[in-house]
C-alpha cells in the first residue's frame, strides 16, 4: 500500500466459517436445539473481534462474490438469548445442557484462531444456559472424525477450490459420501444437484435460493463469517 511502484487489489472472500451439527447425534438430533444455538449466536462478534479487516458476517453459505448461489433473499437468525432459552426449554431442556465442541487447533484463511473462538462460543452459550466442554483434536485425526459422522457440534470452513457454488454446496450438502452432518435431506439434494446443471443464472439462482431456505429451516450448520 505504501509503495508507490505497486497496486494493491484486495478481492472479496472466498471462504466460510461455520460451526456444524450431525443431526443424527442427540441432543442435536433435535432441530430446535440446532435453532437455539443458531440464535445463541452473536455472529458479529465474533468477525469484529477474531477475524481480520474486511470480513463479513455470512448470511449462507457461500461468500457474496459467488453468484449465482448468494442471496440475501433468506438472511440467518439474528442473535436472540430469549428466543434462544425459549427454544432450549421448548427442546425440554429448561434446566440447562451439557455439550462438547470439538475443532482443531489450526490457522486457516477463513479462521486464523480456533482456540479462541471456541471459547467466546463456549462464553455465548453459556448465556443461554448451555454448558460447552472443549475438545481440541490433532488436525488429521479431526478430519477423519467429522467426515465419518462421528461429532455432532464442531467448528470447520472451507476456502474455495474453484469459484463457484457448487464447489460449496455440493460436496457439503449435496455428497452421501460426506456424513460430517448425519442425514441428507432429499429435496436440498434434489435443488443442489438441480442447479449444478443447468447454466441459466437466474435458473440456478432460483435453486440455490430454495437450499438456502433449507438450510435455515434445517441448521444443518451455522454460517458464521467470510474472512
Amino acid at each position: 500500500q505504501a509503495d508507490a511502484n505497486l497496486k494493491l487489489y484486495a478481492r472479496d472472500p472466498l471462504n466460510i466459517f461455520y460451526i456444524g451439527f450431525n443431526n443424527t447425534i442427540p441432543p442435536f438430533d433435535n432441530v430446535k436445539v440446532r435453532q437455539a444455538i443458531a440464535l445463541g449466536i452473536d455472529r458479529q462478534r465474533i468477525v469484529d473481534q477474531y477475524l481480520p479487516a474486511g470480513s463479513v458476517v455470512a448470511d449462507v453459505f457461500v461468500p457474496p462474490a459467488l453468484k449465482p448461489g448468494y442471496s440475501t433473499a433468506t438472511p440467518w437468525y439474528a442473535y436472540d438469548v430469549e428466543g434462544a432459552k425459549k427454544l432450549l426449554e421448548e427442546a425440554g431442556y429448561k434446566d440447562g445442557l451439557e455439550i462438547t465442541l470439538t475443532f482443531r487447533n489450526v490457522v486457516r484463511a477463513y479462521l486464523a484462531t480456533p482456540d479462541k473462538v471456541a471459547q467466546e462460543l463456549q462464553a455465548q452459550l453459556a448465556e443461554i444456559g448451555i454448558t460447552v466442554k472443549l475438545e481440541q483434536m490433532e488436525s488429521a485425526a479431526f478430519i477423519d472424525a467429522t467426515s465419518a459422522g462421528q461429532k455432532g457440534f464442531y467448528i470447520l470452513g472451507w476456502n474455495a477450490d474453484y469459484p463457484d457454488s457448487t464447489n460449496f454446496y455440493d460436496y457439503h450438502f449435496g455428497n452421501e459420501n460426506n456424513l460430517q452432518f448425519g442425514t441428507l435431506y432429499p429435496d436440498m439434494v434434489a435443488e443442489i444437484k438441480a442447479a449444478g446443471q443447468v447454466a441459466d443464472e437466474a435458473i440456478r439462482q432460483q435453486h440455490y435460493d430454495k437450499v438456502n431456505a433449507l438450510l435455515k429451516e434445517t441448521v444443518m450448520m451455522i454460517p458464521v463469517s467470510h474472512a
